[in-house]
């Protein structure tokens, strides 16, 4: 199954947004957190009843400043919380299914690539034992990033995954960006294919020598082009569209799909 849907609510607000995407025939909406979990609990709710009345399926991306690799430790707890309380808003959103949390994972900042890894598993691993104490119905899913000074290629989260059982989310994207272009979709699907389920990000994408510059609106060419990808791998996906208009860019998938 392909669940399509943007991130965001195109300045709507959350609950008219869960009624454009259905309004729409879409299935898929990711609420965001960028600047802050500034959501109570109680619009959480609301907003889990309007999804499931609706038929769709919501996701979190969690605050960007987040780094669970930081030499500071008051930065990764701080970092922590912010996953957490994106957690406590998403455990509302989807009923008894698990709710995808999104995150950028962290930094390398100079340091040994396996040192970075244990320090973003013990985060994991920590943050899991909270999310089973309080019940949660959520999925914590690092994602992969466009930089190369970034924690977060898909070999890395691969492994994360296995060791923690926490899931991932494939920005398709990004990893063009951090592959300087190239697009390498048979080497990117065979090492996924043992997942279940894969939350995916979108767009188009513009990048430099260090990777993601900025996200672009996505051409209707590269959305076939990763749908024929999905659809000979036989995968089941969720795809959120992260571009300036990823309402629009949504609807060119859909025609695809």
């Amino acid at each position: 199954m392909i669940k399509l849907g943007p991130a965001g609510s195109s300045g709507l607000g959350n609950i008219e947004g869960i009624k454009l995407v259905k309004k729409l025939g879409l299935d898929a909406m990711e609420v965001e957190f960028t600047y802050g979990v500034r959501m109570s609990v109680a619009t959480a709710k609301e907003l889990g009843e309007e999804a499931k009345k609706d038929g769709i399926k919501l996701s979190v991306h969690a605050p960007y400043y987040i780094n669970l690799a930081s030499s500071e430790k008051e930065k990764i707890k701080a970092s922590e919380k912010r996953i957490l309380d994106s957690c406590e808003r998403g455990h509302y959103f989807n009923g008894n299914e698990k709710t995808p949390i999104v995150f950028h994972a962290g930094f390398y900042q100079g340091r040994d690539k396996e040192e970075v890894f244990g320090m973003i598993k013990d985060s994991i691993l920590e943050m899991q034992k909270k999310i089973k104490e309080k019940k949660w119905d959520v999925l914590l899913c690092p994602e992969t990033t466009g930089k190369g000074s970034q924690f977060g290629d898909v070999d890395e989260l691969v492994r994360l995954s296995k060791e923690t059982k926490c899931g991932i989310c494939v920005d398709f994207s990004h990893l063009k960006a951090r592959n300087n272009g190239k697009k390498e979709y048979k080497e990117w699907f065979e090492k996924l294919k043992g997942f279940k389920h894969i939350h995916c990000h979108f767009s188009g994408i513009e990048w430099t020598e260090k990777g993601e510059r900025r996200h672009l609106v996505t051409e209707k060419k590269d959305i076939k082009e990763l749908l024929d990808w999905v659809k000979k791998y036989k995968m089941d996906v969720t795809i959120i569209n992260e571009s300036p208009d990823p309402v629009k860019d949504s609807l060119k998938a859909l025609e695809l799909r």
